[in-house]
């Protein structure tokens, strides 16, 4: 699939849920937020028959985010039914890991290919105040169980402030490298100001050779993170629906007014 830009549209990233298991103060209000409701959220099924009419269309990778995306009830189920689908490359996964060490074992034998876990800092005490409510300790064992279990490269999402370094993304970048992880750094962005950067180590921001669409919880496909537009793949179809998406793919992304990275997957 070719956008108006001549750029090939070819990874999709689902996110399969809204809820998280933490507070970050850079992505969710510390009471939380008014979930979406259970009838609202795409059901297995539909999200397997829309990924099966996307590879068809020349998707090649998935990538399953949230919210939280370990905190979808069977989630390792949707991962076993998405990587018998003939096509798929790539099958990831990008999770806080609290709950990777219950989980890394059954969602290698399904069949996810690898994770990128968040981590922005190696201190317990401010990984605790930048989550609210997280413990460091279980990300670690998270990231532990990744390893063990087969899902490489583990690659590791660190958000930072400025587009330097500070102390606690050096340590993180020093424990990647020592443990033979990729760390990409994403700096703080802003929907609703269209804030983004380059990712550093990874190809988030370069919009001149996005490939990619986003699949939010309650079946709206999106050309873009900082664009409001978005296709109910309900209400027009899968086909076109994705038509569309590719269609009005925006040569850059500006601002976002109507979505929260908490329920479009970052």
């Amino acid at each position: 699939m070719l956008d108006p830009y001549r750029r090939q549209i070819n990874y999709l990233r689902i996110s399969v849920t809204d809820r998280c298991n933490l507070r970050c103060r850079y992505c969710m209000p510390e009471k939380g937020i008014k979930f979406m409701s259970a009838e609202d959220i795409l059901s297995f099924k539909e999200i397997y028959d829309f990924v099966n009419v996307a590879v068809d269309s020349g998707i090649h990778k998935v990538r399953l985010t949230g919210g939280e995306p370990l905190m979808r009830k069977g989630i390792v189920q949707l991962v076993e039914m998405l990587a018998s689908i003939p096509g798929i490359k790539d099958l990831g996964m990008t999770t806080n890991g609290i709950l990777l060490n219950r989980y890394a074992g059954d969602l290698a034998k399904a069949g996810l290919d690898r994770v990128n876990i968040s981590l922005d800092s190696l201190d317990a005490g401010n990984f605790h105040y930048i989550t609210r409510v997280g413990k460091l300790e279980n990300v670690l064992d998270g990231i532990k169980a990744a390893r063990e279990a087969g899902l490489n490269p583990v690659k590791i999402n660190c958000v930072i402030k400025d587009k330097g370094l500070d102390e606690n993304a050096a340590k993180v970048k020093d424990f990647g490298e020592k443990n033979g992880m990729q760390v990409r750094f994403i700096k703080e962005m802003d929907l609703e100001s269209g804030v983004f950067s380059v990712v550093k180590g990874g190809d988030g921001g370069k919009c001149h050779i996005c490939n990619r669409l986003r699949l939010t919880p309650d079946g709206f496909l999106k050309p873009c993170l900082f664009s409001e537009v978005g296709y109910n793949i309900r209400e027009y179809g899968y086909r076109e629906a994705l038509g569309l998406a590719v269609g009005n793919k925006p040569e850059r992304g500006s601002l976002n007014n109507i979505n929260n990275f908490y329920n479009i997957g970052g």
